[in-house]
């Protein structure tokens, strides 16, 4: 076959193997709005937001809470260092350690992170931790919603922004923050890159841990870029 009979018929196998690439590769629709769901729903999903644990963790003290985020080289190791307050997760790769205590808590061993906080708690009352890992593209967001208590994010990677009434709050990679309880939101995946970031909602246990803010609609304070 002459060179010039060749190239064209390259181009063809080219093109064609590029197509069926990206048949076998459905591209993720990131206008749908996420919600998130219990872990055992997830499928062979990697998008989405996922509940990974619950904690109960009865009334509140007097002390300012803090949200404990330390990991471990094996989950045993986690598993031993949790004592009655900590929960462990494998997510994004690691053992994680999570806990929701005061500022002096210090498991055994591990490396910590972060320690996001002092949460806002504005009452009494019983308290349960619902500990969540989200993993958004760039322009995916969460429903306008609202919580019965505090919530707090550290990302692993990528950006976020969340919007609330007359404010965002951005994140980005190794950092953590918190909104408390009350007013609605949404949180939007930014930057460039996929994000990827732990989750604490700190909330009333008589209570639902999240509800519709179908009384908000977001004013577009942040932005996928």
């Amino acid at each position: 076959m002459t060179l010039a009979r060749l190239i064209p018929a390259l181009l063809t196998v080219l093109v064609a193997t590029i197509s069926f690439a990206d048949a076998d590769e459905p591209k993720a629709d990131i206008s749908a709005e996420v919600k998130c769901v219990p872990v055992a729903q997830r499928g062979d999903k990697e998008l989405g937001c996922y509940i990974l644990a619950n904690k109960e963790l009865g009334s509140r003290t007097d002390k300012p809470l803090y949200w404990h985020l330390y990991v471990y080289q094996t989950r045993a190791a986690a598993d031993a260092a949790k004592g009655n307050v900590g929960s462990v997760v494998e997510s994004f790769g690691k053992v994680w350690l999570l806990a929701v205590a005061d500022a002096s808590w210090s498991p055994p061993g591990g490396q910590r992170l972060s320690r996001v906080g002092p949460l806002p708690i504005g009452h009494g009352g019983s308290y349960t931790a619902e500990y969540m890992e989200a993993t958004f593209l760039p322009g995916m967001k969460s429903r306008a919603h609202r919580h019965p208590g505090p919530e707090a994010w550290y990302v692993v990677a990528g950006d976020q922004c969340l919007e609330i009434p007359g404010k965002k709050i951005e994140l980005h990679a190794g950092e953590g923050g918190f909104v408390p309880e009350g007013p609605p939101m949404v949180l939007l995946g930014t930057g460039t890159h996929k994000r990827q970031a732990l989750a604490l909602i700190l909330h009333d246990s008589s209570r639902p841990m999240t509800v519709p803010a179908a009384d908000w609609t977001p004013t577009g304070l942040c932005t996928a870029k």
